[in-house]
């Protein structure tokens, strides 16, 4: 009898056809494509075999790099009974009878190795119910998850799984994967150089879906190589991968914000555009584009702030998709911009400072005297107004009595905060010459 939610082998005798993912499915650790980087000697998942010390698992990486596929074969390697389950369908009765089964195996002298997809989507009491049977050796579990862990799972159950990262395949990977599947298909497929390196574009790192793509291209007839243009035609472009709510999203706005402090106007448009591209609210964006001007470029140019808020002005009054041009244009302003954090730098200095002195009072002579008796204590005595002071400066302390003057604010010698930074020194200069 095979085991409770043991994955089913097909029978030679199946009349079903197989999908090629399917049939191109590896048969060993060594004929994975594109993740030598752990499964090679020197690798982690190389070095638990070859110690025969495998321990839990979560695989993290993008769809379609083989985290099924590896967990399968590691099961295989160790000897396990391989059990698949989906966090997206199986709930607490379930998981009970998958720990039932695997006790059972264990009496009979057989581990199980756990395959939970999307193991993510798990809430925190379910994740909680694995510690107990990964401690006493009822599983070795092994997690794939397309977010990252640390946001998503358990500090006790990270702490119990080492994380192995996945990387999506490259377009060499994925020429590999190819040539595999026409050897498989025992023709090549029917397209130009060009729309051969289009196809692997299109499939975007995600070795399932390229396979899916060759499996329909291989069933066209057609007497003549296409090219680029006819596959376009033939084929619809994938959507990007994009999850608004998930790791994409905030890898993206990564990028895009780093491209601008790097002052990389292409790359901080590449980065505008996929998201995009992906269905980000261009609201979010403008309001991300916006906090650059204020964080990471600041008074080395004024301009940029009120820049960023008219381009978001423009968008609501324009809206899509004549608007996100201005946030484009805002977007290409900023990464030429002159940078400087020097406020912001500025800013969470004195902040800090506010915290650790924040019972302090201002200086008496700065303290406004409406009545008498505060008169009679010394408020407001010996204030210098400004104005009246030679260089409309009078150089007084503005600081609490007891607070040694700090330098928060240090304009760096970019755009017009090298003006500002002239400002600093010669206020500087004053107020120790008022002072002496």
């Amino acid at each position: 009898m095979a085991d409770l939610f043991d994955t089913p082998e097909v029978t030679s005798g199946s009349a079903a056809p197989r999908p090629l993912a399917d049939r191109l499915r590896p048969a060993s650790l060594a004929d994975v494509i594109g993740q030598e980087k752990i499964l090679g000697p020197e690798g982690p998942l190389g070095a638990m075999l070859v110690a025969n010390s495998l321990s839990s698992l979560v695989l993290w990486g993008p769809p379609g790099v083989g985290k099924t596929t590896i967990a399968r074969l590691l099961a295989d390697a160790t000897d396990r009974a391989f059990v698949q389950i989906s966090a997206i369908f199986t709930g607490v009765p379930e998981l009970r009878k998958v720990f039932e089964a695997a006790k059972l195996r264990r009496a009979q002298g057989r581990g199980t190795l756990l395959f939970v997809d999307e193991i993510h989507r798990f809430n925190k009491a379910q994740q909680d119910g694995f510690l107990p049977h990964m401690e006493d050796g009822t599983i070795l579990l092994v997690g794939a998850t397309t977010e990252n862990p640390s946001f998503e799972l358990n500090a006790a159950l990270l702490s119990r799984a080492q994380v192995i990262v996945l990387e999506r395949l490259t377009l060499a990977d994925l020429e590999r994967l190819a040539q595999r599947a026409e050897r498989e298909l025992g023709r090549a497929l029917p397209l130009k150089a060009e729309a051969r390196e289009a196809l692997l574009e299109m499939a975007d790192g995600d070795g399932r879906a390229l396979l899916n793509l060759v499996e329909q291209v291989a069933a066209w007839k057609t007497d003549t190589p296409l090219s680029p243009e006819a596959l376009a035609q033939r084929l619809m472009r994938r959507a990007a991968k994009y999850d608004k709510s998930g790791d994409e999203h905030y890898n993206l706005i990564s990028a895009l914000h780093k491209s601008v402090r790097g002052s990389d106007p292409d790359a901080a448009l590449y980065w505008f555009a996929r998201m995009l591209e992906g269905g980000e609210d261009p609201r979010f964006l403008a309001r991300r584009i916006t906090r650059m001007a204020v964080e990471d470029i600041g008074l080395a140019d004024p301009q940029a702030q009120s820049i960023c808020l008219h381009a978001w002005e423009t968008y609501e009054r324009l809206g899509s998709p004549e608007g996100e041009l201005a946030l484009a244009q805002a977007v290409t302003y900023l990464a030429l911009a002159p940078k400087s954090n020097a406020g912001y730098v500025a800013y969470k200095a004195a902040r800090d400072a506010a915290r650790r002195t924040g019972s302090e009072p201002p200086p008496r002579h700065i303290l406004n005297a409406p009545t008498r008796l505060m008169r009679e204590q010394g408020f407001g005595a010996g204030y210098a107004y400004d104005h009246d002071a030679e260089d409309g400066f009078s150089g007084q302390n503005y600081f609490p009595e007891t607070m040694r003057r700090p330098v928060f604010y240090q304009p760096v010698e970019r755009g017009y905060e090298r003006e500002l930074k002239k400002r600093v020194e010669w206020f500087a200069k004053l107020r120790d010459k008022r002072n002496t």
